[in-house]
């Protein structure tokens, strides 16, 4: 395929859906992600597009938001493998609080299999997911409806969650950077969002690749009360979204990352009913010296004179 054909192609994309990840437009064009990416710097060069971290979006997109059915076809994979993840957080029989957005309805689908279960949400897709879930009990707030992402939002929703207290709250969003927090295009949704987080003990974002460095008007979560985040792996050659998770990191926040094939990222069993988990050391992380020793040990129980060599070298350090 040619240049013009590819670009033109990656345009159509963009205006259909709002924004595209760079690996969606890759695998369509049928090209590499550097191709593709060298074609989005040239659509954005002549104003036809905005590169975000990780995709594309339509010009002005600061601003923008996508309607849910645009939404519901990006990042699907990944979305999948964070909602794998982020369930395996879920205790039997706990209470907690679920935002709107497609990545929370993937996580609501997952939670439907978790017994004596609370789940307070603003959004007519979780709620519909968890509908026929027996052991589960849904709790929606009031408000006044948002046709693009069926959410409740207005007074009437805040208020319903006044002097409410649960243990954790999983919220989606628009953008994610380590100086902002989340954040979110429409200003309704950013101040329920805000309700439901101090509604909660811990807050665990769940957002995709495309999300990370990505700043939209209205802050919902500030980073010093992001308690986890769960998001999926960034291409080995993405240095700024790796870049963006250290600085969450370096911030406090526990990253948990999703395998990128739609798999977990660990390749550790994990106990039942749960997805396998890894909280990083980030691309080009340095490990401390606890995690060292920690990780020397484990293989000194699997056997070997150079390995128990050295977690005594390291224990005298």
């Amino acid at each position: 395929m040619f240049a013009a054909e590819r670009r033109q192609l990656i345009l159509e994309m963009v205006r259909a859906n709002g924004a595209v990840s760079l690996r969606e437009l890759a695998r369509v064009v049928q090209t590499s992600e550097v191709t593709v990416r060298r074609d989005v710097r040239a659509l954005e060069a002549e104003g036809l597009l905005d590169r975000r971290h990780g995709g594309a979006v339509l010009p002005g997109g600061f601003t923008r938001e996508s309607g849910f059915p645009q939404k519901s076809h990006l990042a699907t994979a990944e979305k999948t493998a964070i909602a794998d993840l982020a369930a395996g957080l879920v205790e039997e029989g706990e209470a907690i609080v679920v935002g709107a957005g497609t990545t929370t309805q993937e996580l609501a689908r997952r939670l439907a299999r978790v017994p004596g279960l609370t789940v307070v949400t603003n959004s007519l897709l979780v709620a519909q997911a968890l509908a026929h879930a027996n052991r589960v009990e849904v709790v929606m707030t009031g408000g006044t409806l948002r046709g693009s992402n069926y959410a409740l939002v207005g007074s009437g929703a805040e208020q319903s969650l006044q002097g409410l207290r649960v243990s954790r709250a999983f919220l989606s969003g628009s953008g994610l950077t380590a100086e902002r927090g989340l954040s979110t295009s429409n200003m309704l949704s950013a101040s329920v969002d805000r309700a439901l987080v101090q509604a909660a003990g811990e807050v665990v974002v769940l957002a995709d690749h495309t999300k990370l460095g990505s700043d939209t008007m209205f802050q919902t979560v500030p980073t010093d009360l992001i308690t986890r985040l769960v998001t999926d792996e960034p291409a080995a050659h993405d240095d700024r979204a790796a870049a963006e998770l250290q600085a969450l990191a370096d911030q406090g926040v526990q990253i948990a990352v999703a395998g990128a094939g739609g798999g977990p990222a660990s390749a550790d069993p994990s106990p039942p009913g749960r997805a396998a988990r890894r909280d990083m050391p980030l691309p080009g992380q340095r490990r401390t010296h606890a995690q060292q020793l920690r990780g020397a040990a484990v293989l000194a129980e699997q056997g070997g004179q150079a390995e128990r060599a050295r977690v005594a070298d390291l224990r005298r350090r």
